[in-house]
């Protein structure tokens, strides 16, 4: 799939450390049309690329725990984390790009604990892993939560990114 101007190309990399394929309650492919159509709803303002990739780890959470652990010096288990490529200094030459997918980052969701939150939360367990993959995917692209009033519209757009890929109604 080529980039053009209505539509941007991002391959997903989906590591299911959680599931056997066969019994894993999302597939890769609908992983990838969601985010392909949340990657297209946003039309980020990233760094121009004729493809772009990301990567997404379902696991437990003693493995997001290591991860947390390590990353973020949290030795306890959290929802989701998303490891974003773009915040590096690092640069390289945008013709690279031409021919080369732009790497954004990692995402990482553990499912126990997505889980136990969607009852909380008022979720189907499916519409929960979602809405933490959502969450990682804006990471990705910049967004960001360091007070209430950016946390309110990063869940305003979870929202909205849900319901674009008929998981959530208007209403929810």
């Amino acid at each position: 799939m080529t980039a053009s101007s209505s539509t941007l190309a991002i391959e997903i990399n989906v590591q299911d450390d959680y599931y056997l394929e066969s019994s894993s309650p999302i597939s890769a492919q609908t992983w990838q049309n969601w985010i392909q159509d949340w990657f297209n709803i946003l039309s980020p303002t990233i760094q121009e690329a004729n493809s772009y990739e990301v990567s997404l780890l379902l696991t437990d959470d003693q493995g997001i725990q290591e991860l947390n652990a390590q990353y973020r010096q949290k030795d306890q288990p959290t929802d989701v984390l998303a490891f974003a490529s773009l915040e590096t200094n690092f640069s390289l030459p945008s013709e690279i790009f031409l021919t080369e997918p732009l790497y954004l980052g990692d995402i990482i969701i553990s499912v126990e604990t997505a889980n136990r939150q969607a009852p909380e939360h008022g979720y189907t367990f499916i519409q929960e892993l979602a809405w933490l993959a959502a969450h990682g995917f804006l990471h990705l692209l910049g967004w960001d939560h360091p007070d209430e009033e950016h946390l309110i519209a990063m869940l305003s757009q979870q929202e909205t990114l849900l319901t674009k890929v008929g998981l959530l109604s208007e209403n929810q």
